[in-house]
């Protein structure tokens, strides 16, 4: 079949994260053998970004570099460097930075969530983040440069603090780690296993205050709500994400949040021609709406392929039904807690820790390049256009 580049249906999706990268190669993978359908994927940068191994990062370890272009190597998927600045939904085109303007007859939204460094004064200016490998590396060189006792604040108790705090305890035992957040790490957690993570947490020397707010970042500690100080010598902020601003100025409607609120085959409830995927998307189930992680974001990505796949057959897309399975934390590079769960990612009784949660752990981490490889290997469309993806209950690593 032949098609001239005006007749050729457009695909194109922002964000190589876990949710856009799985689209990409989902989608790709399975029309490559098709010339009216082109599928281009644009990230501001052409190395994937191990989100689950960035706590690795910030104390100096060396992580595996995944060439994006190679990833999509063979699925006939287009790749464009650069960074989204606007998205005109009614004209239906993409801004980048180099000012190239891109179209699309179909959008795959992922431009994911980054650390919010607005909401607290002094986070921006004076705070670590781990929303990269850059920054990542920024506090990897911060903490070798600190004096002996010197004292490093996490801010934000939740799982990515928590597996920082370990890390920098473990890696850099000379210096003082302090966790603060709201909660008591682990809180939502069996108690079995939070009690692992407590005593993991006081064996690596991890000080904790929790029921407590940082009200403002200083360059020399952090001010809390009630007026009292903590010194610090560097703050790490995991205290909560913002997603990018374009969502609600293409006019898409979103969330209080900003993020794009979908209907149940993860289209936008405003414009239909466009899907969001990830951290970018308010996806609600019926327990409510999902929480950004790997373990969910690749799903979405995936059910947004076969979505689009059955549309443009003429078929109805299929709703995405996701159930969580498990919580992994690392605790350090041998040992680890793993909460199993309820699909509402409420606990179960069943819990992993040890050596062999960490084991657990790594081979979670380590399960997307064997995922994006049978991507790859999808049969190519022939009977696949007509008839669509198979619909499954979703269930993934985190």
């Amino acid at each position: 079949m032949n098609a001239t580049a005006a007749q050729r249906h457009e695909v194109l999706v922002l964000g190589a994260g876990y949710a856009g990268l799985s689209a990409a190669i989902q989608l790709a993978a399975r029309t490559r053998k098709r010339v009216d359908l082109r599928v281009t994927l644009v990230n501001p940068h052409d190395t994937f970004t191990e989100r689950l191994r960035l706590h690795m990062t910030a104390t100096g370890q060396e992580t595996a570099a995944m060439s994006i272009p190679e990833l999509l190597d063979g699925t006939g998927a287009a790749f464009v460097r650069g960074w989204v600045t606007a998205v005109d939904a009614e004209a239906k085109t993409v801004r980048i930075d180099d000012d190239r303007v891109l179209h699309y007859d179909t959008l795959v939204y992922g431009l994911g969530s980054v650390a919010d460094t607005v909401t607290v004064p002094g986070v921006d200016e004076h705070a670590h983040t781990l929303d990269g490998p850059q920054d990542a590396a920024l506090l990897a060189d911060r903490l070798t440069r600190l004096d002996d006792g010197g004292s490093v604040v996490v801010a934000g108790s939740g799982l990515t603090g928590v597996e920082a705090a370990a890390e920098i305890a473990e890696r850099h035992p000379r210096l003082r780690v302090l966790l603060l957040g709201r909660q008591e790490p682990g809180a939502t957690m069996h108690p079995k296993a939070k009690a692992y993570l407590d005593a993991a947490l006081a064996r690596l020397g991890v000080a904790v205050r929790s029921g407590v707010d940082v009200s403002k970042v200083l360059p020399d500690g952090v001010e809390l709500a009630d007026g009292s100080g903590v010194p610090a010598a560097a703050v790490l902020w995991t205290s909560g994400t913002r997603v990018p601003p374009l969502a609600a100025a293409a006019g898409l409607t979103v969330d209080e949040r900003g993020r794009v609120v979908t209907d149940g085959a993860l289209r936008s409830v405003s414009h239909p021609d466009v899907y969001a995927v990830g951290d970018a998307a308010a996806i609600r189930q019926g327990y409510g709406v999902m929480h950004g992680t790997c373990q969910g974001g690749m799903p979405t990505g995936v059910h947004a392929a076969l979505s689009i796949l059955r549309v443009l057959a003429g078929k109805e897309p299929r709703p995405f039904r996701f159930g969580y399975y498990h919580t992994p934390v690392s605790l350090g590079r041998g040992d680890a807690v793993v909460q199993f769960t309820h699909p509402d990612d409420s606990p179960r009784r069943v819990v992993l820790t040890g050596r062999r949660a960490a084991k657990y752990k790594e081979t979670v981490s380590a399960a997307p390049w064997a995922t994006f490889a049978r991507m790859k290997r999808m049969p190519a469309s022939g009977a696949l256009w007509p008839h669509g993806g198979r619909h499954t209950r979703t269930r993934s690593a985190k």
